[in-house]
């Protein structure tokens, strides 16, 4: 007997429209706040960056769930709403209003069946849980995943880096700062459960090393010492 192929629930121009729905939906956040919005002068706090650390979700969550056998549909559709109302909540509730703004969209908008919005909406709602993995659905522990590998490796490097310059800080503190983003990638992997997601860290977090090696190298008057594994 053949593997039965499941019809996915979501087809891709439907995934499309909520793309464009999430997008401008971060972008009013923005407009719609008198004073900017807190910390927008960060450019990860801006519409357009939360929009692609979304994307980039969406990519590595639905990598980790096609290896891992997780739904990769409910996946995709949780990572894509999973940060949709952090520029206009508090980061203690931003995951429960991301999981009300989803629900209101995926019943509106199709005819999606009530236990593909309701795993949806839980997965949303339960991907800043803070304890162990094993303790959540295999759908969040893909977000979460998905979430925590986005900020290590060069793209974690690459935004310590554009840092260092809204805090007036010199290209001689570079090597310090990009130690600093592999030893915060190295104790947030320990998190990662899943085969898959620590193959990605494992990369992720050795481009980093590379990169300090690089950098000390290039510039010698930089500190230089050991990255601890």
């Amino acid at each position: 007997m053949g593997v039965e192929i499941k019809e996915g629930s979501v087809s891709d121009a439907e995934f499309e429209d909520m793309k464009r729905f999430v997008s401008d939906y971060l972008s009013a956040s923005v407009e719609n706040e008198d004073d900017g919005g807190r910390m927008r002068w960060y450019p990860w706090h801006s519409a357009e960056y939360r929009f692609n650390h979304i994307l980039n979700v969406v990519s590595l969550a639905t990598d980790i769930a096609e290896r891992e056998g997780a739904d990769v549909d409910v996946v995709r559709v949780a990572s894509l709403f999973h940060d949709i109302s952090k520029l206009e909540a508090e980061q203690e509730i931003h995951a429960e209003e991301g999981a009300r703004v989803a629900r209101e969209f995926l019943k509106t908008h199709g005819d999606y069946p009530e236990s593909f919005i309701e795993q949806v909406c839980q997965v949303v709602a339960d991907h800043s849980y803070q304890g162990t993995l094993t303790d959540v659905s295999m759908e969040t522990q893909c977000l979460i995943e998905a979430d925590i590998l986005d900020k290590i490796g060069a793209n974690g490097t690459s935004l310590m880096l554009l840092r260092m310059g809204y805090e007036a800080r010199t290209h001689m503190d570079a090597a310090e700062m990009v130690e600093r983003v592999f030893e915060r990638g190295r104790d947030a992997s320990r998190r990662l459960e899943s085969d898959r997601a620590q193959s990605l860290a494992h990369q992720r977090l050795k481009r980093v090393k590379w990169f300090r090696e690089w950098l000390e190298d290039e510039v010698p008057e930089m500190e230089h010492g050991e990255l601890r594994q």
